[in-house]
C-alpha cells in the first residue's frame, strides 16, 4: 500500500472521525512507510529532540541522539484526533552500554507542544510504560508492564502498536481508550478520563532515555497508520 497524500489522509480522518464510538472496531490503514525510499524517507519530520542525527539505510529509518537531549521524535504526515499508529523499531547495539539499560523505543499519538500519549519499550529491560506526558514534561503513567516477552535486546525487533480513540457514548463518553501491543500482543487497556490534555495531534516514534541518552541510536521500518473504520 503506497502511502496516500497527506491532504487525502486528512479527509479521510476526518470523515471517520464520528464513526468512532468504541476502540475496538474494525480499522483502516490509511498510511504505510516501509523507509525504502529517499521520498519515503522525507516524509518523517521531525518534532522534537535538541540534536537528533537522522539517515536512511537498509531500508530503515535510523536515529542518533547528540548530546544535551534526552529524546529524539519523529512524525508521520498523519495528524488527527482518533488514530492507530504501529512501527518496528530497533536499539542498535551501537549505542554506548552505559546507555543501552535505561534506552526505549517508542510510538507516539496526539503529540503537539512536548505533550503526547506514548507506549515506550525498553529493550534491555523487557519493560513497558504506557503513558501520558504533558507539556510540562510531567508524566503519569497509566499503566507499566515488566517481562514482556514481545520485548528483543539489541538489534531485535520490537513491534509497536498504540491505538488512541475518543468514545462517544455509554458512561465513559469523551473518555480516550488506549490499547498498547507489543508483537501483535495486548499488553495494557486504560480509559482515559483527562483526554483534554493533550490538545496534539501528530503521530510518530521516539527513541530516548529516561537518564542519559546521548549516543542512543535506534531504526524504524514498518510504520503504519489506521484509523476507525466507518463501514
Amino acid at each position: 500500500m503506497k502511502p496516500l497524500p497527506t491532504a487525502i489522509s486528512a479527509l479521510l480522518l476526518a470523515g471517520a472521525l464520528a464513526f468512532a464510538s468504541v476502540a475496538s472496531g474494525a480499522l483502516i490503514g490509511i498510511y504505510r512507510n516501509s523507509m525504502e525510499s529517499k521520498s519515503q524517507l522525507a516524509q518523517v519530520l521531525k518534532l522534537a529532540g535538541k540534536r537528533c542525527a537522522r539517515s536512511g539505510s537498509g531500508g530503515t529509518f535510523q536515529i542518533v541522539v547528540g548530546k544535551e537531549t534526552k529524546e529524539c521524535s519523529y512524525r508521520t504526515p498523519v495528524i488527527g484526533r482518533d488514530l492507530e499508529i504501529a512501527a518496528t523499531e530497533r536499539l542498535l547495539s551501537k549505542t554506548p552500554k552505559p546507555v543501552q539499560r535505561s534506552a526505549y523505543l517508542a510510538v507516539d499519538l496526539r503529540a503537539g507542544g512536548g505533550a503526547r500519549y506514548q507506549l515506550a519499550a525498553f529493550p534491555m529491560q523487557r519493560k513497558a510504560q504506557l503513558r501520558k506526558v504533558l507539556a510540562d514534561g510531567t508524566i503519569e503513567y497509566l499503566d507499566i508492564e515488566k517481562n514482556v516477552s514481545g520485548i528483543g535486546g539489541a538489534d531485535k525487533a520490537n513491534q509497536l502498536r498504540l491505538r488512541a480513540f475518543n468514545l462517544t457514548s455509554g458512561d465513559q463518553r469523551g473518555n480516550c481508550q488506549l490499547l498498547a501491543f507489543i508483537g501483535g500482543k495486548l499488553i495494557a487497556e486504560v480509559s482515559d478520563e483527562g483526554a483534554g490534555d493533550l490538545s496534539g495531534r501528530a503521530s510518530g516514534f521516539s527513541v530516548g532515555s529516561a537518564k542519559n541518552a546521548k549516543g542512543a541510536q535506534a531504526s524504524v521500518d514498518d510504520v503504519v497508520v489506521r484509523i476507525p473504520s466507518p463501514f
